[in-house]
């Protein structure tokens, strides 16, 4: 869907220009040069202000633009099974009997049955890390939901990094298609003796400099930068999914219904229906 995005935006700006009588010939002419200044430089300011961290997490992330969301359906059919996991377990057996499965995860045969949670390392230590609390003798809800917002919030932070890295470098994009310009009217002042239609060209060429600038801050880079947004928002909303589940039976839910409170916070599109959460639940095996 994102490169179909792409294709409309490409068609309707050359499409519309050539139809207006623009000819291609002087873009294309003078596109390559101009697009290795203004992304190289773009490209060099980005690794300039970021950390080896963020980098290496947006070009992970670039996978955005063909899976939009980190987690789908499934993904949080399958959180909801093993919070529920659990609960039960915790709820029939006592908190102590859940220390095997937080000690060793990787190991666990409880986790074992969910295999995306299990490769799902920083969900999978942020809900032992608060297991493990509540199995040292801290069940108080308010003290752990306070505590859980703080460390979200800092996942948050840390998930939206590539999107405002590649944002500012969206933003500072336009300015450089103006610099790439100033050079090109600079090289045409230096020829300022050549006949009109040889300078008109070479105007025309300096000028695709700043059409470029704009063309690829809002037609590609900024909606790619809303894409890592997107992909990142959907991250932190796994968490916070984790978060109200197990908020409500510290509150002293009933463990289909601690989860049934992250179902509904989910959004329409990646939330099962209570029928088909019942349906998934009923089918597990006792937990041990």
């Amino acid at each position: 869907m994102k490169f179909i995005g792409f294709a409309v935006v490409l068609v309707c700006v050359f499409g519309g220009y050539v139809l207006a009588g623009g000819k291609m010939s002087i873009i294309l002419k003078a596109a390559p040069l101009e697009i290795m200044i203004i992304m190289g430089a773009a490209v060099g300011a980005f690794i300039i202000a970021n950390t080896g961290h963020v980098i290496k997490d947006t070009l992970k992330n670039l996978n955005c633009l063909i899976k939009p969301e980190a987690h789908d359906k499934n993904s949080y059919q399958e959180l909801l099974s093993v919070l529920f996991q659990v609960f039960k377990l915790a709820r029939t057996k006592g908190w102590l009997a859940l220390e095997a499965h937080i000690e060793n995860p990787e190991d666990s045969s409880l986790f074992g049955e969910f295999p995306k949670f299990q490769e799902n390392h920083r969900a999978i230590t942020f809900l032992c890390d608060y297991l493990r609390i509540i199995s040292l003798g801290n069940e108080n809800p308010h003290e752990l939901e306070a505590l859980m917002d703080e460390e979200i919030d800092t996942i948050e932070q840390e998930k939206m990094h590539p999107n405002h890295a590649v944002q500012t470098m969206a933003d500072g994009i336009p300015a450089l298609g103006i610099v790439a310009a100033v050079l090109g009217v600079i090289k045409t002042m230096a020829a300022i003796t050549e006949p009109p239609e040889v300078l008109g060209k070479m105007i025309g060429s300096a000028l695709v400099g700043t059409f470029l600038g704009v063309f690829l801050s809002y037609g590609f880079v900024g909606p790619i930068a809303g894409a890592l947004g997107t992909k990142g928002e959907s991250e932190v909303m796994y968490f916070r999914a984790i978060k109200i589940a197990l908020v409500a039976f510290l509150n002293g839910a009933a463990p289909q219904v601690a989860v049934d409170f992250a179902r509904k916070f989910l959004p329409h599109h990646l939330q099962p229906s209570f029928i088909e959460l019942e349906e998934i639940l009923n089918e597990l095996p006792s937990p041990s």
